[in-house]
């Protein structure tokens, strides 16, 4: 068989859109980032009819390419949560901003395969968005953010996904120094605000793309 790794994965992604979709969200599959970047932008965004946009710290969302190809689009409100070089008040006020806008755009630390997203923030801008406030949510998740339950989304996210986040960002956190969490009191600590998405309400508010490749942290 050519391409095993992507076979297996193909069967598993279809199963998880199943349990996904019985917990009302909407679920795409992409086989690559490419096709992850079509169906946001010729299906999402045209359905949804989004006047306007934002998006969370997400290495998927960037390294997929989608990043730059929305930033520069015509006739639809940008409010880009990455720019650099703004002062910390004006940033914290366009993430405040942020949380109104028609489409938002983000990762997830972890997808379980009973349907539940699990993330970990340290602002928490991108699960208050995942939450409540956006019209509509985009989820772009690599296969490798797959688990079996909640348990092991936690474990994942503090015993590996945080820790290498924080040496990403240049934390200064014990975790920094052995590569597991410390249970820290850092002011720098990135693991501040838990949440567990359970199902999408209203339904299909939040829509997530699997994508068949390993992306993100």
């Amino acid at each position: 068989m050519d391409k095993p790794v992507e076979s297996f994965w193909s069967l598993r992604l279809i199963n998880l859109k199943e349990v996904l979709e019985s917990n009302n969200f909407e679920v795409f599959i992409a086989e690559n980032t490419e096709a992850a970047k079509k169906i946001v932008r010729d299906e999402i965004l045209p359905k949804t009819e989004a006047k306007s946009m934002s998006w969370g710290g997400s290495m998927t969302f960037v390294q997929s390419g989608l990043y730059g190809e929305l930033k520069a689009l015509q006739g639809i409100d940008i409010l880009d949560t990455y720019e650099q070089g703004m002062a910390p008040a004006d940033m914290v006020e366009r993430r405040r901003r942020a949380l109104l806008v028609d489409i938002f755009i983000t990762g997830t630390n972890a997808i379980t395969e009973t349907g539940k997203l699990v993330n970990l923030d340290m602002i928490g801008n991108r699960v208050a968005a995942i939450t409540f406030g956006p019209k509509n949510v985009v989820i772009m998740v690599g296969r490798n953010k797959v688990v079996p339950d909640i348990e092991d989304a936690m474990l994942r996210i503090k015993n590996y996904a945080a820790p290498a986040n924080a040496m990403r960002l240049d934390k200064k956190t014990p975790c920094m120094k052995t590569s597991f969490c410390e249970e820290c009191h850092s002011p720098e600590r990135i693991c501040n605000s838990w949440t567990i998405t359970e199902k999408s309400y209203p339904p299909k508010r939040i829509k997530v793309i699997l994508i068949n490749e390993d992306l993100g942290l």
